[in-house]
Formats: structure tokens, C-alpha cells, sequence
């Protein structure tokens, strides 16, 4: 069952788009906040933090890309781009500024909500060994990951705020040092197997910590390739209790 009224903000400039999913997901059980552009959405999450961002890319003055990387500068809040654009570039370059998910109009509420049901259930289904009450910092490779705040930390100082999505895939890696994982079970670990035919693929998402990594991708010295086999985290790593 879903916990007391999930808060979902929709961000689309299209008033008849926003009352349709509004009432879609009041129907399911959801909370629902409008907003018609950045200014409308700030002043929504000034006021609170809801539990899921459906975010129109197309949106007057500020897109929905220099939004969406706004709130990830910041916070975790998983985000569903919404963009009557289907080219792939648009997919790659939403999810590449921290976006969990895609969706191209138009689409179904059913839809929508299918992915909201995953997202949400994979963002609070945290194996036990990622739970921050562990341990406090992970230190490899001059980098510095906060368990708490999900901070990352470059050897340069410099503070990078990770996608629930990037900090599960970065943990699992941390947890399995010098392993090799293969997709399966990355896959497994990061979405579980009913995440859905939705999720986009686990090659993107190791593309995309690498990028947060600064880590080359013609020849990555953290996350390497195993050929035919997964990736590897090719790092000691220190771990400091709370």
C-alpha cells in the first residue's frame, strides 16, 4: 500500500495537461501541486518537498533541463521529464542532467503513473548495507561520498549533489570494491526485476556516474569495463563510522 498521500509536483505550461494529470493522479491516491514554470515550481518547493517531480521540458523562459539540473544541484527529488520531443539526444541529455526517468507525449496518466509507482518503490527499497546509519564518509580515489546527505566530493573540494539513482549505483559500487559486477546484477540490485520495460539501460547509468566522476570513458580509471563480463570499481575504499 502507498504511504499517507505521495506529493507529486507537475511542471508543464500547458494548463489542460496539468489539470488532466492532476486529477489522473488524485484518482490514484496521490497529492497533487501545479506549476506552470520555474518561478510557480520554486515557490512550490519552498513550501515543501514532494515526493516526485513531473517536469515538462518545453516550458516558457527557463526549460525544463536548466530545471531540472537546478533541483539536482541540490536535491535528490526523483524527476520524470515530460517533452513532446522523442529524439534520443533530448532522452540523453534529460537523464544526463539528472533526470530518473523519460516519458515523450504524448502518453498515457496509466503510464505516468506506472513509472511514478517504479521510481518511488526503487528510491525507498534501499538494501540494508545502503542505509546511511552505517557509516558516515566513503573515501576512494581521492573522491569523498557523505553517506547522509549524498554529497559527493571530487579530490579537487568540489561538492556534487547525486540523483537517487546515481547515489544507489555509486553505493553498490563502493559496497563491491574490485569485483566485477556484471549487468544482471546491477540491474538486480539498483531497479530489481519488476522495475518495469521503462527503465532505461544499466550501460547509460554507469555512463552517466562516470561523467560525475570525471572519470574518461575511452579509458576510465574508477569504474572500469570487464568485457563480456559487467564493470568493476577499481579503487580501495575507506570507509569512516558516523
Amino acid at each position: 500500500m502507498m504511504d499517507v498521500m505521495d506529493h507529486i509536483l507537475i511542471v508543464d505550461d500547458d494548463r489542460d495537461i496539468r489539470d488532466l494529470l492532476s486529477e489522473y493522479l488524485q484518482k490514484q491516491g496521490y497529492r497533487t501541486s501545479l506549476a506552470a514554470d520555474g518561478r510557480a515550481m520554486r515557490a512550490v518547493l519552498s513550501r515543501s518537498e514532494p515526493a516526485l517531480i513531473v517536469l515538462d521540458l518545453m516550458l516558457p523562459g527557463e526549460d525544463g533541463l536548466t530545471l531540472c539540473r537546478e533541483v539536482r544541484a541540490h536535491s535528490d527529488i526523483p524527476i520524470i521529464m515530460l517533452t513532446a520531443r522523442g529524439e534520443e539526444v533530448d532522452r540523453i541529455v534529460g537523464l544526463e542532467m539528472g533526470a530518473d526517468d523519460y516519458l515523450s507525449k504524448p502518453f498515457s496518466p496509466r503510464e505516468l503513473v506506472a513509472r511514478i509507482k517504479s521510481i518511488l518503490r526503487r528510491t525507498r527499497a534501499l538494501p540494508s548495507n545502503l542505509k546511511p546509519d552505517r557509516v558516515k564518509l566513503l573515501r576512494f580515489a581521492g573522491w569523498a561520498l557523505d553517506v547522509a546527505t549524498r554529497n559527493l566530493r571530487s579530490p579537487e573540494g568540489v561538492s556534487i549533489a547525486l540523483s537517487g539513482t546515481d547515489f544507489k549505483l555509486l553505493r553498490i559500487f563502493l559496497d563491491h570494491p574490485n569485483r566485477v559486477l556484471t549487468r544482471d546484477q546491477l540491474i538486480d540490485m539498483t531497479q530489481s526485476r519488476d522495475a518495469g520495460p521503462f527503465d532505461r539501460s544499466i550501460d547509460l547509468q554507469v555512463s552517466r556516474l562516470r561523467r560525475r566522476l570525471n572519470d574518461n570513458p575511452k579509458e576510465p580509471s574508477i569504474i572500469k569495463t570487464s568485457r563480456g563480463e559487467g564493470y568493476v570499481l577499481a579503487a580501495e575504499v575507506v570507509s569512516e563510522n558516523a
